[in-house]
């Protein structure tokens, strides 16, 4: 199964919801975070499995307007309470929530939470544009709560190995990368094909890991230009119009010299189910993580040096659930804001830049 497109949807007006005036970061050693799961389909579930595979945290309270998918979270957590609203949830003893619902809640439901004083830890994109991602950021700094987002790649071996080849200098000075992400298939609910509440077609799903690789791997350099060209069934469209992309290509010109080009697309005909990779070229050598045989899963990550290559790390590995690990072990320490948040931003500035749209 696909696990870029079997989110859940979640629907329904949500009623404003006041701070509890609870402390979550204060969550003993001694005890588990006890965590709030909003949005249960096959990516929530997978993510509240992995998070209570690490012992710190348990599942106090789930969300999902769909039986099936609501009982089969229960079936992992089966001493939780199931909540038909989020207010509901907000108002018991937690220390952070984890959000798998569509992309036009992300924002609204992230900021309510953070808010009420509990910690995030967000499926992406964490808003459609970057106002609205900004305002998120924004409401985690003043509540001093830990925000997350599910930017799942950067927890690969191959490409924590990459970062630290980039930032060790011993690719020496990097002048171009080249990340790929083709998906043979499409999502399969609507409101993706909706722009209104998707943000955007492969770009905002699928590229949005690309752009958060290729910046997170480089330490986040300034970008001086971005063009991009976007098309709907073979048919190029302007980022402004309502007709969602299904392929596209961005070229993103750093103030270092170096450049990043990207592409992503869904339903492809690629021979295969799916490809994805991540280059990097400089002065010292490359190196490249790539999907072995078209798989969402599988990796392999390769250190070239003119003609030869290196292999770094190899599949099997099970990496889909560590960012969502890593928030709870962290929030279980009693972390608070992030800086690092605000690098979220970054990423979305792009896409809107990708997007030719202004800043809202």
């Amino acid at each position: 199964m696909n696990q870029f497109t079997t989110q859940t949807d979640f629907t329904g007006a949500l009623a404003a919801t006041a701070d509890t005036g609870a402390d979550p970061r204060g969550a003993s050693e001694h005890r588990p975070l006890r965590l709030g799961f909003l949005g249960t389909g096959w990516i929530g579930r997978h993510r509240m499995q992995k998070i209570l595979e690490t012992g710190v945290a348990e599942a106090v309270v789930v969300s999902d307007p769909s039986e099936d998918m609501a009982r089969e979270a229960l079936a992992l957590a089966p001493d939780a309470r199931r909540v038909e609203r989020l207010d509901e949830m907000l108002s018991m003893d937690l220390d952070g929530v984890v959000i798998a619902t569509p992309s036009a809640q992300h924002a609204e439901q992230s900021i309510r939470v953070l808010q009420a004083g509990k910690a995030v830890f967000c499926q992406k994109p964490l808003g459609r544009t970057a106002g609205e991602v900004q305002a998120v950021v924004d409401a985690a700094r003043a509540a001093d709560r830990l925000l997350s987002v599910d930017f799942s790649y950067r927890f690969t071996n191959g490409m924590r190995q990459i970062r630290d080849l980039i930032r060790g200098g011993a690719l020496g000075s990097v002048f171009a990368a080249d990340l790929v992400f083709h998906n043979a298939y499409g999502p399969d609910k609507p409101w993706f094909y909706d722009k209104a509440q998707s943000g955007g077609g492969c770009v905002i799903d699928l590229g949005v890991h690309l752009v958060d690789a290729a910046l997170w791997s480089l330490g986040f350099p300034a970008v001086s230009r971005v063009a991009s060209r976007l098309m709907s069934g073979g048919q190029l469209i302007s980022g402004d119009s309502d007709r969602i992309e299904d392929y596209a290509i961005a070229t993103l010109d750093l103030e270092s010299g170096a450049t990043v080009r990207l592409a992503c697309s869904w339903r492809l005909p690629a021979g295969q189910d799916a490809v994805i990779s991540a280059s990097f070229y400089g002065s010292g050598g490359g190196a490249s993580l790539s999907n072995v045989d078209g798989s969402f899963y599988d990796f392999k990550t390769e250190r070239f040096s003119g003609t030869t290559r290196e292999t770094l790390s190899s599949p099997p590995e099970d990496w889909g659930g560590r960012a969502a690990a890593d928030w709870a072990r962290r929030l279980q320490t009693g972390e608070g804001y992030d800086p690092e948040a605000d690098r979220l931003v970054d990423v979305a500035d792009i896409l809107d830049r990708i997007y030719a749209r202004h800043r809202d």
